[in-house]
């Protein structure tokens, strides 16, 4: 893309002008969904239109947020990986909030509309299991029922989350399809939706997704950038030089990043995941190889073979092993506004045992990739100020720990 034109994306955005009248980011975006669900989905949009300006429902979301969820999360520089690292670390600690990670943001933000528009019922999909656990919550404390469908494979590697889930009252429903992970998941909660479009609400986990989605989602995670913006500037008097999230779909990564979006000199990073290697089916890195496509009802950059079928993915993350992104993170890669990158499971195992040895702070393996991201831009410009969204926290993850760095043991 021309500079020209990139630059005039970058305006739009900025003036608020994006996403446009059809849902589209730039290229990207839209809606591709099937009749059945139409009217459903102008009616979603039509609520979150009225509802999420209002100021009744901005005030009660801020009181939830605060008294429910725990925020204002906090910002933590990490005095021993800075100097390991070379570099000024600080954790935007999403880890810390009200079930352990970034997503009860947005289930609660969704469950608060959901409930004004009159659903009788919360369908969700969940890959790590984060998701699955902020919309049982989210439906237990506004008291609505929640069905939560969950890739065999993700249930087997997320146990504890899946026995959350079932003690906040969800009915979670393992998905043996397809490839049993998260793509699936969305597959069978759409169909649910599709099936049941005028009495279910369908709390979709990340930014991606027909229109509005992707800026609904992006609108209710944008409270973790101007949290962190207002932090750094009143504890470090400046702005950071570089923000660092993981992006599987890309919520808490749009979510940190969206408030820094005018601020020229503030370098932005996702990273994806890398997985095994560079070989179709062996990652989630969608960013170097992935052309335009239309996956799970939006146009955005998808992993696909030579006859555009979508490919199966990898990760040790059970959060970022999805095949497509969503459409806001495939325009600002396009513009050159944000940069992304791709860590190795074994890049983020290192990191998980890094962190937890010398700072105390276990993340999730979603989280591990964007330290790896972290660490590999201190080591090329050292003394940055560098926030990384650390988007929850790993408890989750122990299965698969227990499988890898404690089988092996953990040098000190």
């Amino acid at each position: 893309m021309d500079k020209t034109t990139a630059n005039a994306l970058l305006a739009e955005l900025l003036a608020g002008r994006m996403p446009d009248a059809h849902g589209r980011f730039g290229p990207y975006g839209g809606r591709y969904i099937p009749e059945t669900l139409v009217p459903a989905f102008d009616r979603l949009e039509a609520a979150v239109k009225r509802i999420l300006p209002s100021q009744e429902f901005r005030d009660e979301l801020g009181a939830e947020l605060r008294d429910w969820v725990g925020r204002p999360t906090a910002l933590s520089p990490m005095r021993n990986l800075s100097r390991r690292w070379g570099a000024e670390i600080w954790f935007k600690r999403e880890d810390l909030a009200h079930t352990g990670a970034h997503k009860i943001n947005n289930a609660l933000g969704q469950a608060l509309i959901a409930k004004r528009m009159g659903a009788k019922r919360i369908v969700a999909e969940t890959g790590a299991g984060q998701h699955g656990v902020a919309t049982a919550a989210a439906c237990a404390r506004v008291g609505l029922p929640c069905t939560v469908y969950m890739g065999e494979v993700d249930m087997a590697r997320q146990a504890p989350n899946v026995g959350r889930m079932r003690l906040m009252g969800a009915t979670v429903v393992p998905v043996t399809s397809g490839d049993r992970t998260l793509r699936a998941a969305i597959d069978e909660a759409f169909r649910d939706w599709v099936s049941n479009p005028d009495d279910t609400f369908y709390c979709l986990g990340s930014a991606l997704g027909p229109h509005p989605y992707p800026y609904l989602v992006r609108e209710l995670q944008s409270v973790i950038g101007r949290e962190a913006r207002a932090q750094i500037l009143e504890r470090a008097g400046a702005l950071p030089d570089m923000l660092v999230a993981c992006v599987g779909g890309g919520s808490n990564a749009i979510g940190l990043f969206h408030a820094f979006l005018g601020d020229a000199s503030v370098r932005m990073f996702g990273v994806e995941a890398g997985g095994r290697g560079t070989g179709l089916g062996d990652n989630a890195a969608r960013m170097p190889t992935g052309r335009p496509g239309v996956l799970h009802g939006t146009y955005s950059l998808l992993l696909q073979d030579e006859d555009g079928q979508v490919q199966e993915t990898h990760s040790v993350s059970a959060g970022l092993d999805y095949s497509g992104v969503g459409p806001e993170h495939a325009l600002l890669h396009d513009i050159g506004r944000a940069e992304y990158m791709a860590a190795l499971d074994s890049d983020a195992l290192d990191c998980v045992k890094e962190c937890s040895t010398h700072e105390g702070v276990l993340p999730a393996l979603e989280s591990a990739h964007a330290l790896w991201g972290a660490r590999e831009l201190a080591r090329r410009h050292p003394g940055k100020r560098i926030i990384v969204g650390l988007s929850g926290r790993g408890d989750k993850d122990m299965p698969t720990l227990q499988n890898t760095l404690l089988s092996q043991g953990v040098p000190s």
